[in-house]
């Protein structure tokens, strides 16, 4: 097939009044990528760069979120006007679903196919359980230990009546215990100059350090946000959710329940009318409260706790790039007050990995099916069944993958790969919502420009990590 099939026509549901009750009560994908967001750039990449060139290094974590919300924002658009995720408006360019969904395809697997964060939990698993952070001698300790992970993550994401649902039950619940002992931590324990020092050093824009390991500064600004694949699948987790015509095409079910959810393999799209343009309006605004408030502001919170505890405890030069931030955090916090924090800084630090590596595992398999649902390459399947076949897939593959490094060097291609994807995704997300869409619901001036110098960053990086 050469091309996808045109959308189908519908109505697009009315969405109910936006008030506060049923903003909180509407909103929900934003939470499940702010779980899976929360990861390697803040755990990993920040504290790293903070400690050994400044908070003024911080400012590439403030252009990331600020220009991945818009690109969120973007993508979220097609999906409200089809019902479709983005990806599958990449699959309606030129020169078709074939060649941009066997591409997509490649670029999920190389990114997400590395289970960086399953191997960084392991560590703090096991330093949690043995009160020491493992060794050489440990290695077989911690294959096991992340094998568990990966399973674990697997047996959540087969419960639930949808995937999307088991996902954001799961995310709110770790969201609240990683920023309430985030918050308290850096209350009781880092000064108010740090803190200064440290929000000052978000917008210090343009400093650049001389030496600096550059492969993890483009890591950090792919990853400040979500990320790559992962900004693409707000889309998906939005059209299961059921906002706008999503609630038209369904949601991929869960494994245990859900038996009676379907998923349209094409979109619906519907006639722009003064009336459809109201309901549009008071979508937009459930999506902004969902992006805007929690996730960009979620984000911003939690990498500036994240750095500003870092920066409070662990001395100025110190190499993080075998241990992370945590277990300096863990031992600071149980020399000074009590023991139990070693636990509990730990504990701290796993909700965190462990967090964005099952929002990731999600994204990875949630990507490749749905293009391969959209696409039609397996006609006879039900979309359920090709969900789970390639999460056991996956999973095995992540096995093998785990393999190939330390959870910092996984983390590293991880990220060297996501800044790619943006500036490719960037210019097509233009394309689409600039030329599929109808003219009374495609971006403006500025939503236009800020997806070009979305595009412009992360080429920048890439070709700063080529030189």
């Amino acid at each position: 097939m050469n091309r996808l099939p045109d959308w189908k026509q519908g109505e697009l549901p009315d969405p109910p009044p936006f008030n506060l009750r049923n903003a909180f009560r509407m909103i929900g994908p934003g939470a499940i990528l702010l779980a899976a967001s929360i990861g390697g750039g803040e755990w990993l990449a920040g504290p790293a760069l903070l400690v050994q060139h400044g908070p003024s290094i911080m400012w590439v974590a403030t252009a990331a979120i600020v220009l991945q919300v818009i690109f969120n924002l973007e993508s979220i658009r097609y999906t409200l006007y089809t019902g479709e995720p983005v990806i599958a408006g990449f699959m309606r360019l030129r020169p078709g679903p074939r060649v941009w969904g066997g591409l997509y395809a490649v670029l999920t697997v190389a990114q997400l196919g590395l289970p960086a964060l399953a191997a960084a939990c392991a560590s703090v698993v096991f330093a949690a359980f043995m009160g020491r952070m493992p060794g050489a001698p440990d290695a077989g300790s911690m294959q096991w230990i992340t094998y568990g992970v990966m399973l674990l993550s697997a047996v959540i994401l087969a419960t639930g009546g949808t995937i999307e649902k088991t996902l954001e039950r799961v995310s709110w619940a770790m969201i609240v215990f990683i920023f309430a002992f985030l918050l308290v931590v850096n209350v009781f324990f880092v000064d108010a100059a740090t803190w200064w020092r440290t929000a000052t050093g978000f917008f210090q824009f343009g400093y650049l350090p001389k030496g600096g390991d550059v492969v993890l500064l483009a890591a950090l600004a792919a990853t400040a946000g979500s990320g790559g694949i992962g900004n693409l699948v707000i889309s998906s987790w939005v059209r299961d959710k059921g906002f706008g015509m999503g609630s038209v095409s369904g949601a991929i079910p869960g494994a245990l329940g859900g038996r009676t959810v379907t998923l349209s393999r094409t979109g619906t799209v519907f006639a722009v009318t003064p009336e459809s343009l109201r309901r549009w309006r008071t979508w937009t605004k459930y999506v902004q409260a969902d992006q805007l408030w929690l996730w960009a502001l979620g984000c911003f919170i939690g990498m500036f706790l994240n750095v500003n505890l870092a920066a409070g405890i662990i001395p100025p030069g110190t190499d993080l790039s075998a241990l992370g931030a945590g277990a300096f955090q863990a031992q600071y916090l149980t020399e000074r007050l009590w023991s139990g924090f070693w636990f509990l800084a730990l504990l701290n630090g796993f909700w965190i990995l462990f967090s964005t590596h099952l929002g990731n595992t999600d994204t990875l398999v949630r990507t490749v099916t749905d293009i391969l649902w959209t696409s039609r390459m397996w006609d006879q399947q039900s979309v359920r069944r090709i969900y789970y076949t390639l999460l056991a897939a996956f999973t095995v593959w992540g096995a093998i993958t785990a393999n190939w490094g330390s959870a910092m060097t996984l983390f590293k291609a991880l990220g060297m790969i996501a800044g790619p994807i943006l500036s490719l995704a960037a210019v097509q997300l233009l394309i689409v919502n600039t030329t599929l869409l109808p003219p009374e619901l495609r971006p403006g001036l500025a939503r236009r420009a800020a997806l070009v110098a979305c595009a412009v960053f992360y080429f920048a990086m890439m070709v700063l990590v080529v030189i």
